[in-house]
């Protein structure tokens, strides 16, 4: 069953946790790395002056019973907790109240909660930028972005968005040419926080124009801190596309008036406001890829983009991968 040496994951967002939690629960070791300074990938949650902030994924729902029946068992460790906002619509130019009455849940105290307990005592390594896999004789070996090595290692799992697995994946050309072809969109994250609330019922919505796509009232979540008023507001993927390079303050100025004229309530010059650029945000399109893996190399690839783009998705396809290793290997 276990080889020796350990299985790598590049990536410690949902996809390349669920695989690992999956892979250890079956006997096997595994090895974590990660380019950021933590885990969670778009989970990710930032700490700042108004507090942690959800800049990512905003929210996630289960329809897979394998998933829901997992999400049942994070709510009773205390990781996640349902979010019941006053949803609305934005279309028209008009403001109405949303009927959507999906079950929907967050990490708490932050959405970077469930990827910590995930990760758990798994070995990781952070802040390192994986930039080639290669094989060696036996075994697998990795190479970062400072020109260390990393290994050996029996399989290698890629848990990262599309257009950077894709480059990862060149010892097997199949697999690399399949995830060269999903394309992924960018979104602007804008963070505003205002020392009074908004006069606004709003917690949540759906915005259909040139510029949002998103808000939602980060306070409004379970476990959040409450001292001031923050809103979290997403771009949409065209504009995004369209103003990829434009400077953070210049995004901010965008966002803020466009959340001013949507909202219908009196929007003052935010406290504090940051921005933040997720370039490989969600898959452009639905995928039924599952997992990718060349299971006689010993190379496998998992993420939101092999499916749904949505959490349940990353989940899934990390079981996937997961799975496809260890039938492999029996």
């Amino acid at each position: 069953m276990t080889s020796t040496a350990p299985i790598a994951i590049i990536g410690t967002g949902i996809a390349g946790l669920s695989a690992a939690e999956a892979l250890h629960a079956a006997g096997y070791s595994v090895q974590l790395f990660d380019k950021s300074r933590g885990s969670g990938g778009r989970m990710a949650s930032k700490r700042s002056d108004a507090g942690a902030l959800d800049l990512g994924a905003q929210y996630f729902t289960a329809r897979d019973r394998r998933f829901a029946a997992t999400v049942q068992q994070w709510q009773a460790r205390g990781w996640v907790e349902e979010w019941t906002p006053s949803l609305y619509q934005f279309a028209n130019g008009t403001l109405n109240p949303s009927a959507d009455e999906q079950i929907r849940w967050v990490g708490k105290p932050r959405m970077s909660a469930i990827t910590r307990a995930m990760l758990g005592a798994l070995p990781v390594k952070f802040s390192c930028r994986i930039a080639e896999v290669f094989r060696g004789e036996q075994h697998w070996h990795l190479l970062d972005a400072e020109g260390e090595s990393h290994g050996p290692f029996s399989h290698v799992i890629v848990a990262t968005p599309a257009p950077q697995a894709s480059a990862l994946l060149a010892a097997a050309p199949k697999l690399a040419g399949t995830v060269a072809s999903v394309s992924m969109d960018p979104t602007w994250a804008v963070a505003l926080a205002f020392e009074k609330p908004l006069d606004t019922p709003l917690e949540g919505c759906f915005v259909q124009d040139d510029v949002l796509d998103w808000t939602a009232r980060n306070r409004s979540k379970p476990g959040r801190d409450t001292t001031l008023d923050t809103w979290v507001l997403h771009a949409s993927s065209s504009w995004s596309r369209q103003h990829l390079d434009l400077s953070k303050e210049q995004v901010i100025e965008h966002l803020h008036g466009a959340f001013a004229e949507m909202i219908g309530c009196a929007v003052p010059a935010p406290a504090f406001s940051l921005a933040h650029r997720w370039l490989y945000a969600r898959p452009s399109a639905a995928h039924q890829l599952g997992a990718l893996a060349d299971a006689d190399l010993g190379l496998y690839a998992c993420g939101d983009w092999c499916l749904s783009g949505r959490v349940e998705g990353a989940w899934l396809s990390g079981q996937e991968a997961a799975r496809k290793l260890i039938a492999h290997n029996q």
